[in-house]
Parts: structure tokens; sequence; C-alpha cells
């Protein structure tokens, strides 16, 4: 290649240089170094993207586990044997004290011989007993890990109950909902206000539990929770019954589909109930507001988005997954969290993100994020749950992507793409967007916006919004209720968009490298390839050229094609890079 100058211009497929790095996400390592192959033409130091050159997967973050990091994130012997059935959860909450206690019957189902039974609860909360049909059983703790020993012979096929009861003072939330627990609060009139939120953490932070995602409770959950009588208790599901007692009153909440642990909430306070209905694809769905009484007129106002949210996302993604649930939107003292048709929200009753736009295009102060976001998570998170927290992408990526969707059904597909770009800046690619399995493994941030636009990029590719469409209705419908793993998503996303798109999703989801494609411009010709990227990416690319688009199949070595002029318009809609070189 003879080249009389070279010139070097970085730019991400947002358009923005990449040497303007305030613009830029603080994860991009920048340093200078000598490009090999131009020491022949003469020295020059440019900026460039670190790792460029390498073909290698990256490895998560390199973390020592410890055997309470096995324990939680894996299917260990004691948990695999059985299959959870049903949950029936009973919590006294003391705001008083900041205690509580209570107890939970387990139903399972036997898949194996077995008489070693894993519950997890975290300290300081303890487990006091366990029984199993009238005798108390021994359990042996191993940090935040109870292992049950069983008396009754364990007989394949057969349906059994624990009763455990448990007390304590459980972990008060730090910085809910990130680092969460219970948080013990007041409202504005010195009220109790007090919710939980835990998930990263683990739903045995609060209630003993099969604390791993692979497995749901088939038959749906009960949570009764007493709360001193002054004040109502709100949980997931239906409100089945209130029972008045002395000083104090339960709440009895039912759910009937399968529910996630870390889904399961308790919120407490000077409530009000807002109720309605909306008319969704499979009827009548009721809707319910409960916040803080003060808060009734501005949230009747601001929930409207509640509303805009089920009409947006049962079109894109298909019918809200839990009519016999209901949906609720939950007041509480903490920003928000995607339990389980118990939807909770703490954005003060303002668009955007606590009155911000996160993509800084001005699409994102048009609604309120929480509502959006935690809403969209009911299809993908609670209806589409991730065996593995390893593959967290698949709750935060698509709903993270969800937003971009919701923009655009309301304000038109380029809206929603501009929004998409805007959280670009947002991306570190620091480590892989999946993380290491079968432990308790902390996830990159690029499970949202990383996600977000390897998603966006998927849609370019598969260039048929209908079918991208039916892809996502489609897996709403084949993963219904159940939980699944990266991979499996990625062969259903490429078995229905007829394209393999394999090394595309190991570029961006194991990898850290942005993919950039190299040209430059000679005799009339284009000549461009893939750089930065995993062997065999074979992503296609589409391009304006003299105002015609075209779709260019770069590859990592030099393709070319004849063009009239030398104006090249690469589609920023691909989260991509790109490198002109000049003569």
């Amino acid at each position: 290649m003879e080249l009389r100058s070279y010139r070097v211009n970085i730019f991400c497929s947002c358009e923005e240089p990449i040497c303007q790095l305030k613009e830029l996400s603080s994860s991009l390592a920048v340093q200078f170094f000598l490009m090999e192959r131009l020491l022949p033409l003469f020295p020059l130091l440019f900026f460039i993207i670190s790792g460029f050159g390498q073909s290698r997967l990256f490895p998560s973050e390199e973390r020592i586990y410890s055997r309470q990091d096995s324990l939680r994130g894996s299917i260990t012997p004691e948990r695999a044997w059985w299959d959870l059935l049903y949950y029936a959860l009973k919590v006294d909450v003391d705001i008083e004290t900041q205690t509580i206690s209570g107890s939970n019957s387990v139903t399972y189902k036997v898949l194996k011989n077995h008489h070693t039974l894993q519950i997890d609860l975290q300290p300081p909360m303890k487990i006091d007993k366990v029984v199993q049909e009238g005798k108390v059983l021994n359990v042996r703790q191993e940090g935040n890990v109870h292992f049950i020993k069983l008396i009754k012979n364990q007989v394949d096929g057969t349906e059994n109950q624990l009763e455990i009861t448990f007390s304590g003072k459980p972990r008060k939330a730090i910085r809910a909902p990130w680092e969460g627990g219970f948080s013990w609060t007041e409202d504005k009139n010195g009220r109790p206000f007090v919710a939980t939120s835990n998930q990263g953490l683990g739903a045995s932070v609060w209630w003993p539990c099969k604390d791993h995602p692979y497995d749901e409770p088939d038959n749906g959950q009960l949570l009764s929770i007493t709360v001193p009588k002054d004040l109502i208790a709100v949980g997931n599901g239906r409100l089945m019954e209130t029972k008045k007692l002395k000083n104090k009153n339960t709440y009895v909440w039912k759910v009937v589909n399968p529910i996630n642990n870390y889904g399961v909430n308790i919120n407490i306070g000077n409530y009000t109930n807002i109720s309605s209905t909306y008319d969704g694809l499979k009827g009548k769905l009721d809707v319910d507001f409960w916040v803080l009484k003060q808060n009734k007129e501005k949230a009747e106002k601001q929930f409207q988005d509640a509303y805009r949210t089920l009409e947006a996302f049962e079109y894109w993604f298909g019918p809200y997954p839990f009519y016999e649930d209901s949906y609720k939107l939950v007041e509480v003292p903490y920003l928000g969290m995607e339990h389980q048709s118990s939807v909770t929200y703490g954005n003060n009753f303002m668009n955007g993100y606590l009155g911000t736009d996160l993509s800084d295009t001005g699409w994102g102060l048009k609604w309120d994020f929480i509502i959006i976001h935690e809403s969209g998570h009911e299809w993908f998170a609670n209806n589409i749950t991730h065996k593995d927290a390893a593959d967290i992408w698949i709750h935060e990526g698509f709903t993270s992507y969800s937003e971009s969707l919701f923009t655009e059904y309301f304000y038109g597909k380029k809206a929603g793409a501009e929004y998409t770009k805007g959280l670009r800046k947002r991306i570190q690619n620091q480590s892989p967007v999946i993380g290491d399995y079968d432990v308790n493994n902390k996830a990159s941030r690029d499970v949202y916006y990383k996600g977000h636009n390897l998603l966006h990029t998927i849609r370019q590719i598969i260039n048929d919004d209908e079918r991208w469409k039916s892809i996502l209705v489609g897996m709403n419908k084949d993963f219904y209720h159940r939980t699944v793993s990266s991979s499996e998503i990625e062969k259903y996303i490429s078995e229905k968009s007829g394209i393999d798109l394999s090394k595309i999703f190991d570029q961006y989801l194991r990898d850290i490298r942005v993919p950039v494609l190299e040209y430059f411009i000679k005799d009339n010709l284009l000549h461009y390839r893939w750089t930065n990227v995993i062997e065999g990416f074979d992503m296609p690319l589409k391009a304006k050229i003299a105002g015609e688009n075209i779709w260019l199949s770069p590859a990592e070595s030099f393709s070319r094609i004849q063009i009239e002029d030398e104006d090249v318009e690469f589609d920023n809609n691909f989260y991509v890079y790109t490198f002109q070189l000049k003569d």
C-alpha cells in the first residue's frame, strides 16, 4: 500500500471525534503509541483505542471468588435435586426495633432422591427452626447457606413441604436500590415509610429462600405482611385479604405466576390507592397506583406514563406478562426497582432520570424514566429471566433498549435512534458484558448501554422492522415465564432473523473492544476492512456513497469497491468506530 500521506480520523458511530476525550466514556483507555505498519512511512504519534490488533476474547476482570460466592452463584447438588413449586411467606415487621420475624412454607417436587436441602438466609438474619411433617430438622449453617438434613425419604416425583421460621434485624439498605436491604425511613409527615430492595445482594438478605435465579416457584407465591394498624403494606400480585388484629393488620398478597426471588418486595407506608383498568391485548388489565396520601394528586398526573408504557410495550413485546397478577406502581423511599407486578417508584414525579436526560438528546425528558424502565423489566427480567447472573444483560440490555422503543413509538424512529446513540458515551468497555458463570458475579455496567446498542445494531443488520418486532414479540411468547441463558437468546435471534449473528454477539458481549472500520480512498476505489475485532468477525455495514445506500461486507483484509466520488458516509446506527486513511 503506497500512500503519500496518512491522516487518521477516529470517529464513534455517533460522529464524535475520539480526540474529544471529554465527550467519550472514561472507559476508553486511550494511549499514544506507534502504529508499526506506518513506521516505514513516517514517525507519527496518534490517539488510538487500547487493544487494537488483538484477536482473543477478553476475560472478565480478574477476581478471586470465595466458597460463599460459589454456594450462592452455582446450582449446587443441594439445590439441583428439588424443583421449587410454591412459597407461602409470612413476615411481621416491627418498625420500632427495625426487626422482622416470620415463616416461609416451601413446597417442592423431588427430582432425584437426596437428603440435604440448601436454603439461603444472610446473617444477621437467622433460621430459628425447620419442620417437615411435624419433625424438627437439623440445620447446618455455613455463612449465608443453611444445609437442612431431611429425615423423610425423598421419593422421585413426590411433592413435599418445609416450614422455616426465621427472625432478626435485616441488613439496612445503604444506598438503595444499588446497595439494598430494608429502607427504614419516614415520609415528610413523620410517618414510617419502609421498603425492601435486594437485586444483586439477594432476596436472602431478609427472607429464607432458594436464592438462585434458575428456579422460580412454578405456582407463584403468597406474601402476608403484618404491620402497625395505621399503615398499609403492599406486596406483589393481588391483595387477597386484610386481617384486622388488635394493634396490627395483616395484608395478604398473592402471585399466581412464577416470580423471581429478587422481585418479591415489601412496601409499608401511609398509602392510598388509585385503581383503574387498561384495555390491553388480553382484555382488561387491573392497574393500581399505591402512593403516599400527600402525593395522590401528583401521581394521578405523572403516572399517566404507565398507560403509555403498557401501550408501547404491548406493541413491541406482546401482552403484558402478568394479567392474572395485575400491574402496580408503588411509591417507595428510593429510586425504583422492577419488582414483579409491584413496580416500585421514587423518581419524585418528574420526567427523565431524576430530572435529567441520560442521553443528553432531550428525548429522555419526554417521559418518566423510572416508570418506563422499571415497567420494561416486566417483559425482560420478570417474564424472561436469566438462569445465571452472568447473563444479566438479558434483563438490563433489553430493558434499556425498551426506552428507545418507547421513544420511537411516541416520537418517531429518528427520535428513538437519537436516544440510543446518545447513550454511547456511557459505555465503559472495561470488562465484557457477560461475566463469570456459577459464582456470585458482579455485573459490568455495560449490561445497560452496550447491551442496548448491540440490539440497536442487530436491528440494522436484520434491516426489516417487522421481522425485528416479531422477534421481540416471539421471545416473550416462546420464553414465556422461563429462565434462559444468553446463548439461548443469541441462538433464538439468529434463527428467527435467518442470519448467523454468533460472531457479533461474541464481539459485543464477550470482548471489550469496539469494532473499527479502517478505510481509505484511492483512484476511485474505496478500500475498507475490520480491525480491533475477534477472529472471523463478519458484520455487514451500511454506507451511503454519493447519496446511494449500499451494504458493505468488510473482512479483516481489505476489500474494495468502485466509487464515483469521495462522498462516503457510514451509517452511525451501527455501534462502531471508523479510521480514515487518506492519501
